[in-house]
């Protein structure tokens, strides 16, 4: 922890996984002391701990030029050896396949010993020996089997490979979301591998979940709700999400969105047919403006509903303006590079928040965005060593201690031997195949520390406009030109004048479109 702490930064247990076990044997490689060695070596005993992380080392041997196991001691010159090389006389080769590595079961390694499990797990005549195939297959292909093995010792998971083989769940989309309704992680996880590998086509998860939650949300309603309700979640937002959403971009900001402005027409039109035996095609504005004055500003999210209403002929009589805040968050400058320099140089979080966190405090991106970002976003200079990282329309520079922390996490991403593998094209990999990191745990992580997230944007954006024309600030981050004046703005700033002279944008023309941006 650096000593100039950020204020709301509060200590973390940075310590994961379990603690060691103490003894009376000393390991030779860590010095430390533990209950029990895994294995003698010629330079003494090796714990547990040092043990794994030496028998999954593979590269080229300094001495012999071979690629294979490198379990030699890593302090060495020119780094660890081949087992021949360093004089250990344990063959480490699988058995079955002849990969070398840890053992998982006597003479053979995790992805046989998965293949017997699963061999074992499924029906011995399936209903589709293809499908039964299949999944064995997909299965064993993680980079890392072991979780797989800690995975299927579900009893949940088990029944859902077996409903699968035995055909009493079809192998496609449907069958899954029909299983989900029972098994809902289990069947999502194996969703994710499926598609990652090929087994089934590209399917939004968001997109598919928003769909169950509209037809439960419509359920329970009165005929009198419920219908207006469905043709505005069908025909204005299921429409419009279903075609900009694609493998690149998902469907989850646009669906949040969506959920937030039904659950709050479902409220509405509820209060309006109880208290006033009115409906969306009869409802007046009076009916709006009381029900907005009684309640919390989240009731203005029925204006999508009523501009719909309005637009589809169902009632011509009612409107609403737009929804301004009367503050805007932000936090001092000087807090901002606090909180740069406690996530590039202290210990209050892991690797992936903290370089996440510099993107949002250096750059003003949503983290949003940040968890979406592809490893192609970055690029370095193989002469000058210098990197760049595109947000926008072309890459910016990134500065050199910034750029070391992303190069330290490019070396080390998390998440990739689950189900996935090591060419995952994500710079944050989720803990699902093929999935990059939940946008809401890098979200969760940095607020646990205390960082305003949106105060901690608008500063960083407001500072980059101070010496920045917005044109070019909006074209190198990502945002529209209307944003960056609407910051600019909003900061006071010389440019919004420039914005004046050069797009006839006249100061009411842009509150105008500020209150547009922030109601979507």
């Amino acid at each position: 922890m650096t000593t100039d702490q950020p204020a709301g930064l509060t200590a973390r247990n940075t310590t994961r996984g379990r603690p060691r076990t103490t003894g009376t044997a000393t390991c030779a490689r860590c010095g430390r002391s533990a209950g029990r060695t895994r294995a003698t070596w010629p330079e003494g005993k090796i714990c547990g701990p040092c043990f794994t992380t030496a028998t999954r080392t593979h590269g080229t041997c300094p001495d012999c030029g071979q690629h294979r196991l490198l379990p030699g001691p890593p302090e060495t010159s020119g780094g660890p050896r081949c087992a021949p090389c360093t004089g250990i006389t344990h063959d480490f080769h699988c058995t079955r396949c002849n990969h070398e590595g840890e053992f998982y079961r006597t003479g053979i390694c995790a992805r046989c010993a998965l293949r017997d499990d699963l061999t074992e797990l499924l029906p011995t005549n399936p209903a589709d020996p293809a499908t039964a195939a299949k999944l064995i297959e997909v299965l064993c292909q993680a980079e890392r089997p072991e979780s797989i093995i800690t995975w299927k010792r579900s009893a949940t998971v088990q029944a859902l490979l077996r409903s699968l083989t035995n055909g009493t769940t079809p192998l496609t989309h449907e069958g899954l979301d029909n299983y989900a309704e029972t098994a809902e992680r289990a069947t999502n996880h194996l969703r994710a591998l499926l598609v990652h590998h090929g087994l089934l086509p590209y399917q939004d998860p968001y997109l598919a979940r928003f769909e169950a939650w509209i037809k439960a949300k419509l359920d329970p309603l009165p005929e009198q709700v419920a219908k207006p309700v469905e043709q505005f979640a069908t025909w204005h937002h299921l429409r419009r999400i279903r075609t900009t959403t694609t493998p690149e971009k998902n469907a989850r900001g646009p669906v949040h969105s969506a959920k937030q402005e039904i659950t709050e027409t479902i409220k509405f039109l509820l209060w309006l047919w109880e208290t006033h035996q009115r409906t969306a095609a009869t409802c007046t504005q009076q009916d709006i403006e009381a029900w907005l004055a009684a309640g919390p500003t989240t009731r203005k999210q029925i204006r999508t509903f009523i501009v719909f209403i309005k637009n589809t002929g169902t009632n011509h009589r009612v409107e609403m303006g737009y929804y301004t805040p009367k503050t805007r968050p932000t936090i001092t400058q000087d807090q901002r590079l606090a909180w740069l320099r406690e996530l590039l140089t202290g210990t209050s979080e892991s690797l992936p928040y903290r370089v996440a966190g510099a993107l949002l405090l250096l750059y003003a991106q949503r983290l949003v965005k940040v968890a979406r970002l592809r490893t192609d976003a970055i690029e370095t200079n193989e002469t000058t060593g210098n990197m760049r990282i595109t947000l926008g329309l072309h890459p910016v520079p990134v500065p050199t201690p910034v750029a070391d922390l992303i190069r330290q996490h490019l070396a080390s991403r998390p998440n990739l031997r689950t189900g996935s593998n090591t060419q995952s094209p994500w710079l944050f990999p989720g803990t699902r195949a093929g999935q990059h990191l939940h946008p809401n745990t890098i979200m969760d992580r940095l607020r646990s520390l205390g960082i305003d997230l949106r105060g901690a944007r608008n500063t960083a954006l407001d500072e980059l406009l101070t010496i920045t024309p917005p044109p070019l600030v909006a074209d190198a981050l990502g945002y529209s030109h209307q944003v960056a004046f609407i910051h600019a703005d909003n900061a006071g700033d010389a440019w919004a004048r420039y914005v004046s002279r050069r797009t006839n944008h006249t100061p009411e023309r842009l509150r105008d479109n500020k209150r547009k941006d922030r109601n979507g």
